[in-house]
This record gives C-alpha cells, structure tokens and sequence, in this order.
C-alpha cells in the first residue's frame, strides 16, 4: 500500500473512533433511560466499534513496521488479521441483539419513544460523520473493509431506532423497536460473514481472487518457449494487495536458467499483476515430492 494511502487510512480510522466512542456514551444512557432495545444494540454495537476501530488504526500502525529475521515478510497481515477479528466481533454483536430482541417480543417494555427518537437523530448524523471519514479512505483494503462495516452496522441502527421512535411515539407500538433490531442484525450478519470469509480466505492461504492456478500454468507453458512443465504452482497473498506465486519450471537443457526466470517474470507481471514470484528452474525431472500442479 502506498504510503499517502497508509496515512490517510490511519488518520481517518483514529478520528472515526474517537467519534463513534464519543457518542456511544450518549446512546448507553439513552438506552438505559428510555427502555429502548434499539438504543442499547447500538450502544453496544458503538462500543466494540470503537474497540474494533482502534483495533484497526493500530494495524495499520505495526503493519508499517519493516521486516526483521523472524517476521521475514513483514507485519502486513496485521491488517488482514484486524479484519478478520473485526468480522468475528459482528457476528457476536448479531447474536447478542438477536438474543435480546426475542427476550423483548416475549415480555415487551414500555419504550420512551420522543426521547429515544432524539438521541437516535443525533447518533444518525454522528454515525454518518464517521461513515464519511472512513469512506475517503481505501476501501479496497479489508481492514478498512472491516472499519467500514462496523460503522454501516452502527448507522443503519440509527435509522433503524428512528423509526422505531416515530412508530412508538404515534401508534405506541413498541414491538417495532425488537424487531427493527432483528432486522439490522440480519443485516449486518450478511456483511460479517463475507468479511470473516475474505480475511479467512488470505490468512488460510488460499489464491488471490480473480488469479487461477491452472490458467497461469497454461499460460506459462503455451506462451513461454522453452517452458515444457510447471509444477509446484502455489499462489497466496500477504495481503488483499500483495499477491505472490511460486513455481518450479522444467525447461530443456539449452535455455538459460536465469534468462528463463526473467521471461516468467515478466508473463506474470504483465498477464496476472503478479510482482512477488519466486522460480525455480528444472532440466531433469523435479526432485521434490510429485510432480503436480500444487504438489
């Protein structure tokens, strides 16, 4: 990641939380006092914002730290790993709100619904002033990703008490306000799950999106001359923005190892936008065990 990205993301991850645990204090009490499950989901759902949030800031900090002798790669998964904890941290926030929500359809409580209505407009603008932060920042980076989602969650939570608040304050209804949490629950699930799939995916190793295996082997030994096998194919990614590809090539005696490795190189530059590859280059039949795609 650029480096102008890396600011930008940390500033904008650091003032978002400072806003959301600013104003989540706000919510508890609000919560606490109108009766208002909605209220207090969101409460709830600020406060591990602004953990996850912080948590997401000091990523971005350790992943700029350079590589050393036992961390060869560097702390860039940091991030990945800020995300994926974040995803995690959603789906326990879905549980919690939906445990409460069916508490409150089986014994419902009276709701304070003009005053709930306030503090839920006010947590509306606050939860889109963090949205706007976040949403200068690169969003193709998961732990952005994952900072982004926790506010998405905490906004539509606003919208979702405001309703709740007009319908209780004019009808007095007050099974809306569980069952409106139930429904941003449901909401903010979706989005976790894909978060933890994503992240899961790259800590797990498996190969970047939109990069497949078997095409670059066919590729390598179509379009390359000299290329008679690829084996041991192997691709993953540090991060969403650092893929890398290691392979063996078994070519014939004549071609040059190293003028080889540059041709390969370069295919895999131009044809995959894959910068981090590591060749080994084969005359005889590869010594390592197989002698497979991935073996």
């Amino acid at each position: 990641m650029r480096e102008g990205h890396a600011d930008r993301n940390e500033r904008r991850t650091l003032a978002a939380a400072f806003v959301i645990g600013g104003y989540m204090i706000v919510e508890a009490v609000g919560g606490l006092l109108t009766g208002s499950l909605a209220l207090l989901a969101d409460a709830g759902h600020m406060l591990t914002d602004a953990v996850a949030l912080t948590l997401a800031w000091l990523a971005f900090r350790v992943a700029r730290r350079p590589a050393d002798v036992t961390r060869t790669y560097g702390f860039g998964r940091v991030q990945v790993l800020a995300a994926f904890v974040n995803g995690l941290a959603l789906i326990v926030i879905v549980v919690w709100i939906a445990f409460e929500a069916f508490e409150r359809l089986a014994e419902p409580e009276k709701v304070l619904g003009g005053w709930m209505l306030l503090i839920a407009t006010i947590g509306l603008f606050v939860n889109i002033g963090a949205f706007v932060l976040l949403h200068g920042a690169d969003r193709t980076s998961l732990n952005i990703r994952g900072a982004l989602l926790h506010v998405i969650g905490d906004l539509l939570g606003s919208v979702a008490a405001i309703i709740a608040g007009l319908v209780i304050l004019f009808t007095g209804w007050s099974p809306i306000d569980p069952l409106l949490s139930l429904l941003v629950a449901l909401l903010i699930l979706v989005s976790a799950v894909r978060l933890v799939r994503d992240s899961g995916h790259i800590l797990l190793e498996g190969a970047p999106a939109g990069l497949d295996v078997q095409a670059i082997r066919n590729d390598l030994e179509t379009s390359i001359p000299g290329v008679q096998n690829v084996h041991h194919l192997h691709a993953w990614s540090l991060t969403e923005h650092a893929p890398m590809v290691t392979l063996h090539a078994r070519t014939a005696p004549e071609v040059s190892p190293d003028h080889m490795v540059q041709l390969i190189r370069t295919r895999l530059a131009e044809r995959f936008k894959v910068e981090h590859v590591t060749v080994q280059v084969e005359h005889e039949a590869c010594a390592g065990p197989g002698n497979s795609l991935t073996g």
